[in-house]
């Protein structure tokens, strides 16, 4: 499916392993460019790219803590502790990564939010998800969770040869067999490649 419209282009489509990959020129939102670039390069929960703050990053040393997520309760969005104690974690930033922060510290100037409201304070999951789709429609692309976008980091690390160890300690999930499970797909036909490569070494060698 291809589709091109007049404030942006793009294609996408969902390949046999479940992950969605296709490709989006948004340059209408910027902010919202930056904010997926960050979901594919570090694979967070919906709740907790809105709770990254400035004192959470540091770009000398490339690394981030995540420390927190935003959360409603009752009509309040307020800062709230993460699911479990393995979500506490500090995740590596690339060099591409750091740039797109740097940029993104520049135009927000001195709110302590890497991704702020309009209003200055932290911005809500649910706008992240509803700017997401309108960015997506914007473009002629199809809708897809926020949720996708982490399971796609999470693919793509797998599929690079990233271990499941690893992976499992990126995401914060309470177990590298949980993450194994939730990505026996992808893991299958790494395995088959495997089998595949020592079967050409092992040939040459009888």
């Amino acid at each position: 499916m291809k589709k091109k419209r007049a404030n942006g282009e793009g294609s996408i489509r969902k390949r046999k392993d479940g992950r969605w990959e296709g490709r989006c020129t948004a340059g209408h939102d910027p902010e919202m460019g930056k904010a997926v670039y960050l979901e594919l390069a570090t694979g967070l929960r919906r709740g907790e790219l809105p709770g990254l703050k400035w004192e959470d990053v540091n770009l000398e040393r490339g690394n981030r803590p995540v420390r927190r997520q935003i959360s409603r309760i009752n009509s309040d969005v307020v800062e709230a502790p993460l699911k479990t104690k393995n979500a506490y974690r500090t995740l590596p930033l690339a060099e591409d990564t750091i740039s797109v922060l740097k940029e993104q510290r520049r135009k927000v100037g001195s709110s302590p939010w890497v991704f702020p409201s309009p209003n200055g304070g932290s911005i809500f999951p649910d706008s992240v998800l509803h700017m997401l789709h309108r960015v997506l429609k914007q473009a002629g692309l199809l809708r897809v969770r926020f949720h996708d976008l982490r399971h796609t980091f999470a693919t793509l690390a797998l599929q690079n040869e990233v271990d499941i160890k690893t992976v499992s300690g990126m995401l914060g999930h309470f177990s590298a067999g949980f993450t194994l499970d939730t990505y026996a797909h992808v893991t299958s036909a790494a395995q088959r490649q495997a089998a595949g490569k020592m079967a050409a070494v092992l040939s040459g060698a009888v």
